[in-house]
């Protein structure tokens, strides 16, 4: 069963990033994916007063892909998760800020690219209107 949970302890953040190759940061939140039990990823985030920015989506570089749920379908919830999280908060604008960019998940996930090319989302009715209006 894929789960996504946050990441409660910094430790914890700063181990989960070591085991995804990316760069650990303290001030951000972060959510991990697992599936069964074992983990399979991380997104690192933050809120501002400019949007929410989505720093990483990160799958754990030894994982090996289960066939129940595969690495992309893990990190598509994560990322929706998050950004559900985000739109809760109140923030209603999101960016992707990551230096590895999948474009396919990311469109995948709502994002589209501004014309200075940074993937960002609106997300006011994103999660509850009807879907046709987000395509």
């Amino acid at each position: 069963m894929l789960k996504i949970l946050p990441i409660q302890s910094k430790a914890t953040q700063e181990e989960i990033c070591k085991k995804c190759n990316i760069t650990y940061q303290p001030d951000l939140l972060a959510y991990a994916a697992s599936v069964d039990d074992e983990l399979v990823g991380i997104c690192q985030f933050k809120l501002t007063a400019e949007g929410g920015f989505l720093y990483d989506l990160a799958t754990v570089t030894d994982h090996k892909e289960d066939a129940e749920c595969s690495d992309f379908e893990a990190l598509f919830v994560m990322g929706r998760g998050t950004l559900n999280f985000i739109d809760l908060c109140g923030v209603h604008r999101a960016y992707f800020k990551g230096s590895v960019t999948d474009d396919r998940l990311l469109r995948a996930i709502g994002f589209k690219q501004n014309e200075e090319g940074i993937y960002e989302i609106n997300l006011e009715g994103f999660f509850t209107d009807h879907c046709h209006e987000h395509s």
